[in-house]
């Protein structure tokens, strides 16, 4: 079974400032399948970061609708607390982050069974982050 990475980044200039969040979507063998970055106003980065991650699996279920459910996924980003929240073995300190936080569990739960997140470095990360840097510089 194909696994499909999402590539998941989120900045902000200034934290809290104008931020960013970005998905950068390819399959195991690095085929682009889907980019998307969205300018989100004022926000802090962890903020942006969770906002990258629901939107990746947004974007996820919009692409392959029903069939999440039968795939594997894995969500690469470059931020470690939010992989160890996302992967509970962390604890949410900022009561802003719960509603988001959320969400993801909801989505993960109702349709990616087989997801894992992953913290890459930046480097490993690189699409994502140029996509929120050009947003970012248009600010």
């Amino acid at each position: 079974m194909e696994t499909i990475i999402a590539y998941t980044s989120g900045e902000s200039l200034g934290n809290p400032g104008p931020s960013a969040a970005a998905v950068y979507i390819t399959t195991a063998d690095h085929t682009l399948v889907h980019e998307a970055v969205e300018a989100i106003g004022n926000a802090k980065r962890t903020f942006a970061e969770y906002y990258g991650v629901m939107r990746a699996l947004q974007t996820l279920k919009e692409i392959y609708g029903e069939d999440t459910s039968l795939m594997q996924f894995q969500i690469k980003l470059s931020n470690e607390l939010v992989k160890k929240q996302l992967n509970a073995e962390s604890p949410i300190n900022e009561p802003g982050l719960v509603p988001m936080f959320i969400e993801i569990h909801n989505l993960r739960v109702a349709s990616f069974p087989k997801i894992t997140f992953i913290e890459i470095s930046p480097e490993e990360n690189k699409e994502a982050l140029r996509l929120v840097e050009e947003t970012l510089l248009k600010t």
